[in-house]
């Protein structure tokens, strides 16, 4: 077996976040792609695919190295991202279910619904190192390795130089992106630096306040948790925010005091059932459906936000029963890959 590339576990360069697109300069846009980000190498017969985070990602994508030791190139370095359709839209959740401890679990998958690798940056190709080249010379690169490949699971990310169709992509896309991603066309790529910037998709939704957390302090309130009415009727928790700017916390918290009652949540609740009773305090307190307020997020998986969400406004013109669950659902589905560009 030889020896994998000397750039093979090169750090990916990041991206810092910006609150919009670069106007002036020389930049690339491309889609900022919600999977996993991988750097995936060969050299002769070592294929090796590693995670932002520098671990192995080989293991949970046996399809994706099977593809790789099959390319008619057989020494490259290449970045992208591990993206996931299953039936008609992108799954990260599905991505998520690959980092399983049992082998016989993740083939199973992996011949069930196989990953795919958006590729938009190239290290080295058939022995040339690559890494110092503006990214003129790299995104020449990468679209010469995939048209050759001519593979359905090796993709080729969209880009544009074009500051209106990225502004576009933003606003066009439902919030199925992740963003947009800007590069500077004459740089070199700069491992392990934020030397990209993004423009992260965000959008907004109507939430019921469920229930609430206290600070560790046990007094005043810590974050509020949010709920959605499904197609049942019931109240599911899908996250919560903990950012109250211009808020003053202690009224908040008497706000909220006067309205617990059990059961809060009548779908998913966060960490399981209520454990309040009789006013002792517990992990979460429940409340009527009552509140309403408007938050910002940027991604959703499982049916939840999954990161904390940022708090707009109150909304008490909203009924709580008019905040459903269909707010959350904005699938990337893998035939508009083609149709973002």
């Amino acid at each position: 077996m030889s020896k994998p590339h000397r750039l093979a576990k090169t750090a990916p360069m990041e991206a810092k976040l910006v609150s919009e697109l670069p106007a002036g300069g020389d930049w690339q846009f491309e889609p900022k792609w919600d999977g996993f980000r991988a750097i995936a190498s060969r050299s002769d017969d070592a294929v090796e695919i590693m995670s932002k985070s520098g671990k192995s990602l080989a293991r949970f994508f046996p399809e994706i190295v099977d593809r790789l030791a099959q390319t008619k190139t057989k020494h490259f370095v290449i970045d992208g991202e591990l993206i996931l359709p299953v039936g008609e839209v992108l799954s990260f959740e599905a991505l998520q279910a690959r980092l399983h401890p049992a082998e016989s679990r993740i083939r199973k998958l992996a011949r069930e619904t196989p990953a795919q690798l958006m590729l938009f940056d190239c290290l080295s190709l058939g022995g040339k190192d690559l890494i110092d080249a503006p990214l003129t010379d790299r995104r020449a690169a990468i679209e010469t390795f995939v048209a050759a490949e001519d593979n359905a699971n090796i993709l080729l990310s969209p880009a544009t130089r074009d500051l209106l169709q990225a502004e576009a992509w933003l606003a066009g896309s439902g919030g199925a992106l992740d963003g947009v991603i800007a590069k500077p066309l004459g740089e070199p790529y700069r491992a392990g630096e934020r030397a990209m910037l993004k423009v992260k998709q965000r959008r907004t939704a109507d939430c019921v306040v469920g229930g609430f957390r206290r600070a560790k302090n046990g007094r005043q309130v810590a974050s509020l948790l949010l709920g959605l009415y499904d197609a049942d009727d019931k109240l599911s928790y899908v996250g919560f925010t903990s950012a109250f700017a211009g808020e003053d916390r202690g009224s908040l918290t008497a706000k909220l005091e006067m309205l617990i009652a059990e059961p809060g949540f009548t779908g998913n609740a966060p960490g399981g059932p209520s454990r309040w009773n009789n006013g002792e305090q517990n992990e979460w307190y429940p409340l009527r459906s009552e509140l309403v307020i408007e938050v910002s997020f940027d991604q959703v998986t499982g049916g939840r936000f999954r990161h904390g969400t940022k708090l707009l406004r109150w909304r008490p013109d909203k009924a709580p029963r008019q905040c459903r669950m269909e707010q959350l659902d904005h699938p990337l589905r893998p035939s508009e890959l083609l149709e973002v560009g």
